[in-house]
């Protein structure tokens, strides 16, 4: 096995990983002098190690890797759809993006989509055909380490001290990039709303500014400033989630949630957003609560709700948990993949 990845090969040789590795400069940003060059790149590589199997991530990747299997005649190309960044946009630019992922499609044998309501959407907008598109297991890409992400009481105690957080105060967690399709700012505006009337109410921001949205942020929540947290990285998402009573995501576009998986894993009741995607992580009124998108006040309400029912808390909390473990290990997902990858191959 080979993995090419924009990366350095000796940060995946610390993860022990028993493959060979190789640096492919793909860039995030389209530039089509340096995106031809890593395009040959791949042909290249492909034909020397005469792959029998490609499977790509990421839309960039996945164009430039199923064109350059597709070019190697590498006999199975596989692409795996983890959302669409068009799903929120209109007019040319949605048609642009829309067609670069029926390009990859078209170039790949197979596809791999990482939850149902997502494969729907898919084939609704006729990106790719319904005989080669299929979810593994009941979703996710990767599944969720149920030991790495647990409730935690120690670490609990640990982040809320270091955070300033009181121990009876109900902390909301959001842990993401902040940008406009995450929903952010409806975030700020329901979360303001809300401590307003509930002195008991707190937040913790966890996430890159990659849209700089957290002035903007600040200026809806400057009357309760003083009950909000704000954090850039952490390499320890088990932690923050560890502190929080409640995770948000009122996100406007996901290809699953594996976030929300992740929170709900750790014990946590997750709000978020009815898309598609979502739907398939969190489960209304059972795991979680979904409110529409862009719905500050709906957003608010449901928050308002978990603020004052802690009973409705632990019970979606556990019920969250319960259901990551049994449906979305990430045991279950990896050998899904494994006998996914025994399928095929046994056919060449």
């Amino acid at each position: 096995m080979s993995i090419a990845a924009n990366a350095d090969p000796d940060s995946f040789a610390a993860e022990g990983l028993s493959a060979q590795l190789f640096r492919v400069p793909i860039e995030r940003r389209t530039s089509p002098l340096r995106d031809l060059r890593a395009l040959v790149g791949l042909v290249r590589l492909f034909r020397a190690h005469h792959y029998a199997l490609v499977h790509s991530v990421t839309p960039k990747a996945g164009l430039l890797a199923m064109a350059a299997a597709w070019l190697a005649r590498v006999p199975l190309r596989i692409h795996t759809f983890t959302g669409q960044v068009w799903a929120t946009r209109k007019g040319p630019t949605r048609a642009m993006l829309r067609a670069i992922d029926s390009l990859i499609a078209r170039f790949a044998t197979h596809v791999l989509v990482d939850s149902r309501s997502q494969r729907e959407f898919l084939i609704a907008n006729r990106v790719g055909a319904a005989s080669k598109s299929v979810v593994l297991a009941e979703g996710s890409i990767c599944g969720v380490d149920g030991e790495r992400f647990r409730p935690d009481r120690a670490a609990r105690g640990r982040a809320r001290t270091a955070l300033g957080v009181p121990e009876d105060a109900v902390l909301f967690l959001y842990l993401g990039r902040l940008s406009r399709d995450k929903g952010v700012l409806d975030l700020a505006a329901a979360f303001a709303a809300l401590a307003v009337r509930n002195p008991s109410a707190y937040m913790l921001v966890a996430g890159p500014d990659e849209e700089g949205l957290r002035r903007q942020m600040q200026g809806l929540l400057a009357a309760c400033m003083d009950r909000v947290r704000w954090s850039d990285h952490t390499d320890r998402p088990e932690d923050t989630m560890a502190a929080a009573d409640v995770f948000c995501l009122p996100s406007y576009r996901e290809g699953f949630g594996q976030v929300a998986l992740e929170a709900a894993a750790t014990g946590l009741p997750v709000i978020a957003s009815r898309i598609y995607g979502i739907v398939d992580a969190v489960l209304d009124g059972e795991t979680g609560l979904l409110h529409p998108p862009a719905d500050a006040d709906a957003l608010r309400a449901h928050m308002e709700t978990l603020l004052l029912e802690p009973d409705l808390r632990r019970k979606l909390g556990g019920a969250g948990r319960s259901r990551s473990l049994r449906d979305f290990s990430a045991q279950r997902v990896t050998q899904a993949l494994v006998e996914f990858y025994a399928g095929i191959t046994a056919k060449l």
